[in-house]
């Protein structure tokens, strides 16, 4: 008998997807290009359960039923194009293929097209939750062909995440690559959290002198309240584990470099070429940047000398402080998420929904967080919500962790402790109140050297003076 559905590489991600599947009822043919993953998962965790496994394209294809739904969870990249080249001989007209992978939004509207001009129909899916949420329920952003969409809806969202009202985390996106648009963006907000969060780690812990057990416990406290969130509830967990061999904190024993897959810079690059800011964003990939440099931080670190004050204000005030820091931060790191899509809603006429996107981040994701019930509140109150900041609830909130966020900021600059998420997001805020900004000499900087012009106050049209 025909699998429902079929899924095509078998790392971690994949092999825990096909799993969800078929947990949920549905039979599920397997592919991968190094067969031996196919056979040790029909004879280890898949064996008993309803998987058929696949020894070639061929086999594959013909054992799944028409119009076919195929999955391909392969490094982003060439490695989906390749797939796609060696799936769309053997595939019949309406079959549906279907990225789950992290792929680029643009390589994906680049497929889209392709695929659906050979008459096959086209789904590039968002997924996130790791490994942990492939298997029991991932937030899932498909974007692509509606009607091919239609027929896999009951599968997307009986493995999706669900709430506690039972509403599945996975809704229609938009056309073409907006699937895959809402991940990046997603990701790049995910990038700035936990930068924002690391700064709170290191701002407790070079200015206050915490110990980890001392700095779980702090993060395990917000997590009861308005900071709720997945990342906030990881770090807490994080910072109570001790490493065996050592007996250390295991934040002790690990290298400060970070790793990154792209999909941070991809927003970042979006940012710029949509003109849209997204600078906290952009700081927290920066910071994985300077991160990697370990070999010139510790020779600079004997060069460079910094201000030797210490902290003397009142300990418990502070930390008050940085929650506070750490929230309003979260807000403008949001913000520039969602500025960004909207941007590129337009730009790319993808007609996103903003009040069903914060839904779908509510479970499974990494950026799951109890304020996004807020955030669709905002934008089902004000369908074209210009920013989050002008929300009448998140401009109430940031009104009132201003004093604390300034403090931290200015305390972090004065003794020395880098917090570019924090002072950019603080800057972000200022930058978006500010009436008139120094735009106006930056511009008149342009007319002299270029005769770029510029738009008068007092008349219409552009301009340019004569300066010398």
């Amino acid at each position: 008998m025909a699998s429902n559905i079929g899924l095509i590489g078998l790392a971690v991600m994949g092999e825990n997807l096909a799993l969800n599947i078929e947990s949920r009822g549905y039979s599920i043919s397997v592919f991968n290009r190094t067969t031996s993953k196919v056979d040790d998962l029909i004879n280890g965790r898949a064996k008993g359960k309803n998987f058929t496994g696949c020894h070639t394209m061929e086999e594959f294809v013909a054992s799944i039923e028409r119009p076919r739904k195929i999955i391909i969870l392969v490094k982003a990249g060439e490695a989906v194009d390749k797939t796609i080249e060696q799936l769309m001989p053997l595939l019949e007209k309406d079959d549906i293929i279907i990225d789950c992978g992290n792929s680029y939004f643009k390589d994906t509207e680049r497929r889209a097209i392709e695929v659906e001009s050979k008459g096959f129909r086209y789904i590039g899916a968002g997924v996130s939750g790791g490994e942990e949420g492939a298997l029991n329920g991932p937030a899932i952003m498909p974007g692509g062909n509606k009607k091919a969409y239609a027929e896999v809806e009951e599968i997307f969202t009986a493995i999706a995440a669900k709430v506690e009202d039972g509403s599945p985390c996975c809704t229609y996106i938009g056309p073409r690559g907006a699937g895959h648009y809402v991940k990046m963006v997603h990701n790049g907000i995910e990038y700035g959290d936990m930068q924002l969060i690391c700064e709170a780690y290191m701002i407790m812990k070079s200015i206050l002198g915490l110990e980890e057990k001392e700095m779980a416990d702090i993060f395990a406290e917000w997590n009861k309240g308005e900071l709720d969130s997945y990342l906030i509830e990881i770090t807490a967990s994080i910072l109570g584990q001790v490493d065996k061999e050592t007996g250390k904190p295991m934040t002790e024993i690990i290298v400060d470099t970070a790793g990154q897959k792209g999909t941070g810079t991809w927003t970042s690059q979006s940012a710029l070429e949509l003109g849209t800011p997204a600078p906290t964003i952009a700081e927290a990939v920066f910071a994985r940047c300077i991160s990697a440099t370990k070999d010139e931080r510790v020779a600079a670190s004997k060069i460079l000398k910094g201000p030797k004050s210490t902290f003397r204000g009142n300990k418990e005030k502070f930390i008050k402080d940085i929650h506070d820091a750490l929230y309003a931060s979260k807000v403008c790191s949001y913000a520039q998420g969602f500025a960004l899509m909207k941007a590129a809603g337009e730009e790319y006429d993808y007609n996103l929904n903003f009040k069903e996107i914060p839904l779908v981040f509510r479970e499974g994701c990494i950026i799951r967080a109890a304020f996004l019930d807020c955030i669709k509140d905002a934008f089902k109150r004000k369908k074209n919500l210009p920013n989050l900041l002008v929300a009448p609830y998140f401009k109430s909130r940031v009104r009132k962790c201003q004093g604390g966020w300034r403090r931290v900021v200015i305390a972090a600059t004065k003794l020395g402790v880098p917090v570019p998420a924090f002072s950019s997001a603080l800057s972000y805020f200022d930058s978006y109140r500010t009436e008139r900004l120094p735009a106006n000499l930056l511009q008149a900087q342009r007319d002299y050297f270029g005769a770029h012009t510029f738009a008068r106050v007092d008349k219409e049209g552009m301009h340019h003076h004569q300066w010398f």
